[in-house]
């Protein structure tokens, strides 16, 4: 790997380069709005330990600029598993760094713990502008980033957040992270492609629903389409109620595909739309980046053929050996974000500028390659992500388009 750690990308700013391997199936990449069982993981044998907001913090690294990681580490079991595990991935980039020769050790990391609250994030904030953060990165929800974000930018601090909310970006407050808008723009762009015309979709009534279903509305609207009907619920048990109301509409030949993103309600919407007749043929299920490594999903027949939008798997794959190796448990999926995080904190062109990290570098339209793919910073403090189509097959899913923006 040659200059920084750093691919060159388009000739300017770069990130890592990804050594790809086999897909695995793990949580969901889903945080903010909850964490159900089926998504926590608690691993053993972690390398770090609980921090209180203000109090000591451990460090790794050795490099001149101080850059904070900011996760819950305590409180909620599930919240501070999925926290571990992202502090024990950008432990591990920081160790590739330290061993690569051709690297520059620019950056040291200091972790402190948000306790998974408002307050938390704003007290670790403060106490890491207090000791020098020229970079802050985290936290881990989204309310917790507006807490953080608002505190960061009074001081000049950027900050590099790992919420999928595009509510708290804001210029200077970056999310890393698949938004809503990216994973529907790259669903609608593959079925467009595929020919398909009359586009519905179904969304809970929760605020991440809410905000996939804006989502869909806007993008729909710029890739040329006039959703057919958007419907919306508040409990799974409404989907055969709401398959009945499109039915006509499938008949007739105006619904063709059918986004389904709230991966708990798939299984139900499957059902339903073949108890009313309806087959894969009629209508394409279209997914998101939530599903990825959902079992559920997987196991259940009706929704074979259905494609969703998911970050490059191999990204995953490509750590999960050594962070095996060195924790004692699988990385969450999240843990990709903190990795990526770290070694683009340590980059040459961000960090030894003057003013480090500074909005045009950030905001480069050529991007970075990190261990999910390709990913730009916008100037509003939204990303871009590059989005495989992915199709569920028996057995498991398959990839049948390649990471793009």
């Amino acid at each position: 790997m040659a200059g920084n750690g750093i691919a060159r990308v388009l000739g300017a700013v770069g990130l890592l380069v990804l050594a790809g391997c086999s897909p695995i199936h793990i949580a969901s990449r889903t945080i903010d709005f909850g964490l159900g069982p089926s998504q926590q993981q608690t691993p053993t044998n972690t390398a770090m330990t609980p921090l209180t907001p203000t109090g000591p913090s451990q460090q790794f690294g050795r490099g001149p600029v101080q850059v904070s990681l900011l996760l819950p580490l305590s409180g909620d079991p599930g919240l501070a598993a999925v926290g571990q595990s992202m502090a024990n991935a950008s432990q591990l980039a920081m160790a590739f760094i330290e061993a690569n020769p051709n690297i520059a050790e620019n950056t040291t990391i200091t972790l402190r713990d948000t306790g998974g609250s408002v307050a938390g994030a704003t007290a670790a904030t403060s106490a890491a502008i207090a000791a020098g953060a020229k970079l802050i990165l985290g936290p881990l929800q989204g309310d917790a980033v507006m807490a953080a974000g608002a505190v960061a930018r009074s001081a000049g601090v950027p900050l590099i957040g790992f919420s999928n909310n595009p509510g708290a970006a804001i210029p200077g407050v970056y999310l890393l992270s698949v938004l809503p808008d990216m994973e529907m723009k790259r669903a609608l762009d593959a079925v467009k492609a595929g020919g398909r015309r009359g586009v519905a979709g179904a969304f809970p009534g929760s605020a991440f629903g809410q905000a996939q279903q804006a989502a869909f509305r806007q993008q729909a609207m710029l890739a040329g389409f006039a959703p057919s009907a958007v419907y919306t619920f508040s409990s799974p048990a409404e989907a055969a109620q709401i398959v009945a109301q499109a039915k006509p509409l499938i008949d007739k030949g105006m619904i063709d595909t059918l986004f389904l993103p709230d991966r708990a309600s798939a299984p139900g919407f499957a059902a339903a739309l073949a108890q009313a007749g309806v087959s894969p043929s009629d209508v394409q299920i279209v997914g998101s980046a939530d599903w990825q490594g959902d079992t559920t999903i997987l196991a259940t027949p009706g929704l074979v053929g259905a494609i969703y939008p998911a970050v490059d798997p191999a990204g995953l794959g490509a750590i999960r050996a050594d962070y095996q190796a060195r924790f004692g448990t699988a990385p969450h999926a999240l843990a990709t974000l903190a990795y990526t995080a770290t070694i683009l904190a340590n980059v040459n062109t961000l960090s030894l500028a003057n003013p480090p990290y500074g909005a045009a570098l950030l905001t480069s339209p050529t991007g970075f390659n990190g261990r999910d793919g390709v990913f730009r910073f916008r100037s509003d403090g939204r990303s871009d992500y590059a989005l495989a189509i992915l199709r569920v097959a028996p057995g498991g899913a398959v990839q049948v388009e390649g990471a793009k923006l």
